[in-house]
C-alpha cells in the first residue's frame, strides 16, 4: 500500500487502514486499500468468480461497493475524523471485464459536516485501464462521539 509521508497524516492513515482491516465485508470481497493520501484513496479487487454476474463481468453491486468504501475513506483522510455515506449517485459506464477493478476516490469539497467525494471505477485488462464507472457521493462526517457509539453493542 502506497500511503501518503507526510508526519500529520500518519497517525490519521494508520487509524484509517486499522478500520478498514477490521472491515468484514472488504475482507469478504477481498478488496485492498491500495494507495492512501490526505483527500485520496485507492481500493483495488481481484477477479474471482464470486465477484461475477451471469456474463462473466464483475457484478454491479462490487463497483458500488468499492465506490462507496472509497469515497468514505478519502473523506475520512481529508479531516481526520470518522465518516459515513450518507448518498452517491453512481454511472456504470461500461461492462467491467478484465482481471481488476480498482476505484479512485478524491475529496472534491471537505466540509465539517458533509464532504462531497467523487470517484471513478477502471477494469484492468492486460495491462490497460478502461473507465468502466464514475460517481458523486455525499459523506457525512461524524464527530469521534458518535461513531464510538456504532461500535458499542448496545448503541
Amino acid at each position: 500500500m502506497r500511503v501518503d509521508v507526510d508526519p500529520e497524516f500518519a497517525p490519521i492513515a494508520e487509524r484509517i487502514h486499522t478500520n478498514v482491516g477490521r472491515q468484514g465485508f472488504m475482507n469478504l470481497v477481498g478488496a485492498e486499500l491500495s494507495e492512501l493520501s490526505r483527500g485520496t484513496c485507492t481500493i483495488a479487487v481481484e477477479r474471482r468468480p464470486e465477484l461475477l454476474q451471469q456474463h462473466g463481468f464483475f457484478h454491479g453491486g462490487v463497483t458500488a461497493f468499492l465506490v462507496d468504501n472509497a469515497t468514505t475513506i478519502a473523506a475520512a483522510s481529508s479531516r481526520g475524523q470518522p465518516a459515513l455515506t450518507a448518498e452517491y449517485k453512481l454511472n456504470l459506464l461500461s461492462p467491467a471485464v478484465g482481471e481488476k477493478l480498482i476505484c479512485r476516490a478524491r475529496v472534491i469539497k471537505p466540509g465539517r459536516q458533509v464532504s462531497v467525494v467523487a470517484a471513478d471505477v477502471f477494469c484492468v485488462s492486460d495491462g490497460v485501464e478502461k473507465h468502466t464507472a464514475t460517481a458523486l457521493a455525499s459523506i457525512a462526517m461524524l464527530s469521534e462521539d458518535v461513531a464510538g457509539k456504532a461500535k458499542s453493542p448496545a448503541a
